[in-house]
């Protein structure tokens, strides 16, 4: 095998709930992850020497500072590989937008390096070396629909999020997430998301039961300094949408609907507007596999 070609998935956040702040300054969390089919393309080719990389992105960086560029690397060196490998990615997923399409390339990358040089390592093996890369690397080597706990690492994949239609809305900002977890003030949140009933929603297939009780704790500090989030959010909802939710840090906003044409006026009113630069309409994937 000389090339491969593979799809990065992106994912949202169903529910995030922020637990403790810990002595060591990492927060423990317990968070439902989602799969969506919204892709970053990412072609992998052997080379005589070294490691090279393109994107569709100029501003993208194209060395160590990218995670997919780390991910290679890492393998290729722990595995003495003498040979090079050129990364191409055709980028889709919007960057800083809390939606881990940076630590998706990462992911896709281990993934794929694994295969074209015949590693031999199993999904847990790279799930373990990536969380070395990013918090979010060994969920998207995982993929699907996932309880994560403690600071991202303890991964519990749980029933698949039932069919339905989600519109991504990613307004014209981002969002540094350290930079939200350092202003979180847990000790003023009143409400926290009941991820243990959405657990359970998921598990007798009641889309109503996760839909409603989707919740972000992270939106306390994101929407005051985003106020657009909030409009979105609203527009969404207003439009049929089940549910609408700030994924990750922010400042993306997906809404959950069981109504195809609804998502497809919610999107054409949202591509009119001021408040948005991209938005998709896709669907869930809960095939854990990257074929």
């Amino acid at each position: 095998m000389n090339r491969i070609q593979m799809k990065a998935l992106a994912k949202v956040n169903l529910g995030l709930d922020v637990i403790r702040r810990r002595e060591d300054g990492y927060h423990e969390v317990k968070m439902i992850m989602q799969t969506v089919r919204l892709y970053d393309r990412i072609i992998l080719e052997k080379t005589q020497k070294g490691i090279s990389m393109e994107t569709n992105l100029s501003f993208l960086p194209v060395n160590e500072q990218n995670i997919a560029y780390r991910a290679a690397k890492m393998l290729m060196d722990e595995f003495h590989i003498q040979s090079g490998l050129h990364i191409k990615i055709d980028k889709h997923i919007p960057v800083a937008a809390g939606m881990a399409g940076g630590s998706t390339d990462g992911a896709a990358v281990l993934y794929g390096v694994n295969k074209i040089f015949e590693l031999g390592l199993t999904k847990r093996q790279l799930m373990e070396r990536g969380v070395k890369l990013g918090a979010d690397v060994p969920y998207c080597i995982m993929r699907g629909t996932v309880l994560s706990e403690g600071i991202g690492e303890i991964l519990t994949p749980v029933s698949s999020l039932p069919d339905c239609h989600i519109l991504i809305a990613k307004p014209p900002v981002s969002v540094s997430t350290k930079h939200v977890y350092e202003n979180l003030k847990l000790d003023k949140i009143e409400k926290h998301p009941d991820i243990d009933g959405m657990v359970e929603a998921l598990r007798i297939e009641d889309l109503h039961g996760v839909t409603q009780r989707m919740e972000n704790v992270l939106e306390t500090v994101t929407i005051p300094e985003h106020p657009e989030i909030q409009q979105i959010k609203e527009l969404m909802i207003k439009e049929g949408a089940l549910n609408a939710l700030m994924s990750g840090s922010g400042p993306t906003v997906f809404g959950i609907f069981d109504d195809r044409e609804k998502g497809m006026r919610a999107r054409d009113l949202l591509r009119k507007s001021s408040l948005v630069r991209q938005t998709y309409l896709v669907r869930p994937f809960n095939i854990r596999s990257y074929r």
